[in-house]
């Protein structure tokens, strides 16, 4: 994870791998690099792991001039987003998302939870399944994700989330598949560790953001740090409002995204809520190399093209 762009500019490994190695107390740089991927599954892992590799990638973004109008992370990629617009030191974040990731690895084996993907329905049609399980089985499961109009993400207590899986089938989803995820994030078996997290939130020094930030626990912009810790604490057992976040950056004019990070998951789910936007992803050194010269070439009109960057993991 990250490996080729820390090849690539070996300075960010003295600048976020190591001194993040030092702060978690894990070889994290060397599982970047070399895995085994059994290990970065696990989510006190996983978690730091994607967010270092953001701050990689928005770092290389930020020396090439690369200056956002807008942020906004989905789940995780919040953190980014928030570090993005000044609200967070990078070293507070990456604090706070392995304790987040403490706590929801903690969560799953007291509870063990599942997520799982549903393509092909209307969200309104999948919170109906939702309810109709949870009635059933008297076990959580809930709406976790609205990713995009035809996707949502569902998670909650194991057999139930089977359970979930066998009746969007039935309902007609086109599509059903299992998260190999190590909690069941963003549903209410999390609200168990909201409070020792709200500690951990009090202990961080916040600001208000100096580039707006949308959060995705409401769609809305962050007005000001109180905003911002407000959202984090509400995020771990809150539905992700992609969909919402992503039609509310549009709706203020944004036309072009960069996925910032790992993946290009967000890419293909920012195509389908609006087919409009020029996407771009930072998931290899090509990839932000490209992304870095589409974003400074000079305009028609010999200006630098307006750049709006979308943070996320």
């Amino acid at each position: 994870m990250g490996a080729d762009i820390a090849e690539r500019w070996p300075d960010l490994v003295d600048a976020y791998y190591r001194p993040a190695d030092e702060i978690l107390g894990i070889p994290l740089t060397d599982l970047c690099r070399h895995g085994p991927q059994e290990a970065l599954r696990e989510t006190a892992v996983t978690q730091p792991a994607i967010f270092v590799t953001s701050m990689a990638a928005l770092d290389v973004l930020r020396r090439r001039g690369v200056r956002p109008d807008v942020v906004a992370g989905h789940s995780l990629g919040e953190y980014a987003a928030l570090t993005a617009a000044g609200v967070l030191e990078w070293t507070d974040a990456l604090r706070l998302v392995r304790y987040r990731g403490e706590l929801m690895a903690a969560v799953n084996e007291r509870v063990p939870g599942a997520m799982l993907a549903v393509m092909g329905l209307d969200l309104a049609v999948v919170e109906e399944l939702c309810a109709r399980v949870a009635e059933e089985t008297g076990q959580v499961v809930e709406v976790a994700n609205d990713n995009e109009p035809a996707q949502a993400v569902v998670s909650g207590e194991a057999a139930a989330v089977a359970r979930l899986g066998h009746a969007a089938t039935e309902a007609g989803a086109r599509k059903v598949v299992p998260l190999g995820v190590g909690a069941p994030f963003h549903c209410a078996l999390m609200r168990s560790v909201e409070a020792d997290f709200a500690d951990a939130l009090a202990a961080v020094d916040f600001r208000d953001p100096v580039v707006p930030v949308v959060s995705s626990v409401t769609g809305e912009p962050i007005r000001d740090a109180r905003d911002a810790v407000g959202c984090l604490r509400r995020q771990l057992a809150g539905r992700v409002e992609w969909t919402g976040a992503v039609r509310r950056m549009v709706r203020d004019g944004v036309s072009r995204c960069v996925e910032v990070g790992p993946g290009k998951v967000l890419a293909g789910l920012c195509r389908r809520i609006s087919p409009e936007l020029e996407i771009h992803t930072t998931g290899d050194a090509v990839r932000l190399d490209r992304a870095c010269e589409a974003l400074t070439a000079p305009s028609e009109d010999g200006a630098t093209a307006k750049r709006t960057e979308e943070c996320a993991a």
